[in-house]
């Protein structure tokens, strides 16, 4: 067994308390062994976190990684537009090559951020799964399923290949990568196509995700075909259960709400997401209150424009605050808990906190800075004050990934000069 020490810093307990410890890693098995004093002497190798707050890994819990490189691309309009008039027309002239690149450059921002899970729905998904390999990041991935402006044998392949992909790539890189079937909507997925899958990905035990009454132009094309709103139409579907988790949720009725909490279905919010493409705000403290259980995405690089989950953290607990004409709503505690434990549970991965037994992903922020101090209270810090770039060590699976704010495990210069190639060679395209 090879070991690795967390040593010298303080440490962010599941109760949220923070003591001065250790964490003792197995390395080989990606799990924590203990958290306690003076444990640095037992391990093969150290990682210094003095002057620092050792916390679980983030959890991105939705996003499409290769969207980095329409970073800035199209901005400032409402989503329906923003989609049909920019992305999709872009995302039409993507290669496989485009996705490995652009999830390579997601990968590199998130572990420098102190992310070390997410979710993906995207396409060329082989290509996603290799990316994340390399990086040494956990991710529950999946293909995209739009069947609207398809014939039927091209909207029937495209839900059939989301079911191969869910199924060939589940348990890759060593168990790291899980996946799910990801129809994109209710309102983009065809009636009959969900009829005829989801019996057959429930057989197969496969998980859903899917954007979920993300804006208003979501609920009149269920609310005429089926007479119901969404979460409904969803629910008779058979798509909602406890390893379906579900992205926005910012148009929710209390029937919703709480429909998602007695199905156990969990609610990624994306502030930053839903702030620029003005889709509204989500009822988080809503959502808490009822049970349902909340985690945080950044979505795609395009509509945020970055990968930096402290930035959702401190959007969720203001805007949660707007959203609930109430200061106390969606608290420094409440918005941590959403992206570490919240996170890790609706994707299914067994993390989000720092104890015995538990997965060992963890990230290492640097507290001596000014904008960190004083430090009255660091679970306010992480909500409120610190920054990606704050992050100084990454670990996933027990392996480093990041080592004094250096990527290990990718080229990052490399990396950020294929994606910039790729990304003009795009852009080219979708607009020649």
């Amino acid at each position: 067994m090879s070991t690795l020490a967390v040593a010298g810093g303080r440490v962010l307990l599941p109760n949220h308390s923070i003591e001065q410890a250790d964490v003792l890693v197995d390395a080989d098995a990606g799990e924590i062994l203990d958290v306690a004093p003076d444990l640095a002497p037992e391990a093969d190798e150290t990682l210094d976190a003095s002057g620092g707050l050792v916390i679980p890994g983030l959890v991105n819990a939705h996003g499409h990684a290769a969207m980095t490189l329409l970073r800035g691309y199209a901005d400032d309009k409402p989503l329906e537009a923003w989609l049909q008039e920019d992305i999709w027309p872009a995302e039409a002239e993507l290669t496989p090559e485009d996705v490995a690149a652009g999830t390579r450059l997601a990968a590199v921002e998130m572990i420098r951020s102190g992310t070390t899970a997410f979710a993906d729905m995207y396409f060329h998904v082989g290509e996603v799964v290799e990316a994340v390999r390399e990086a040494g990041l956990r991710a529950r991935v999946g293909h995209g399923v739009v069947t609207v402006g398809k014939d039927e044998e091209a909207a029937r392949a495209d839900f059939a290949e989301s079911l191969s992909v869910a199924e060939e790539y589940d348990g890759a890189a060593d168990g790291r990568i899980r996946t799910a079937v990801m129809p994109h909507a209710p309102h983009t997925v065809g009636t009959g196509y969900f009829e005829e899958f989801v019996p057959a990905a429930r057989e197969a035990g496969l998980p859903f995700h899917f954007h979920l009454n993300e804006t208003e132009a979501y609920l009149d094309p269920v609310a005429e075909e089926a007479g119901v709103r969404p979460t409904e139409y969803a629910d008779d579907l058979g798509l909602l259960a406890e390893d379906t988790w579900v992205a926005h949720g910012v148009h929710l009725d209390s029937g919703e709400v709480d429909r998602l909490a007695e199905s156990d279905t969990a609610v990624v919010h994306c502030p930053a997401s839903n702030m620029k493409l003005a889709s509204g705000m989500a009822p988080v403290q809503a959502m808490l209150d009822a049970g349902v259980p909340v985690a945080l995405g950044t979505d795609g690089a395009a509509s945020n424009n970055d990968l930096d989950l402290f930035g959702e953290l401190r959007d969720a607990a203001m805007l949660g605050k707007l959203a609930a004409d109430d200061a106390e709503a969606v608290d420094a505690d409440a918005a941590v808990r959403m992206a570490t434990e919240g996170g890790a549970e609706a994707l299914g991965f067994d993390g989000g906190r720092i104890e015995a037994g538990a997965k060992a992903d963890l990230a290492v922020v640097d507290l001596e800075a000014a904008h960190l101090t004083p430090q009255h209270d660091l679970v306010s810090h992480l909500t409120y004050a610190v920054r990606g770039s704050d992050v100084r060590h990454t670990v996933c699976d027990g392996a480093v990934l990041m080592r004094d704010r250096e990527v290990l495990t990718l080229d990052e210069e490399a990396v950020r000069e294929r994606a910039e190639e790729a990304a003009s060679e795009l852009v080219a395209r979708a607009e020649d």
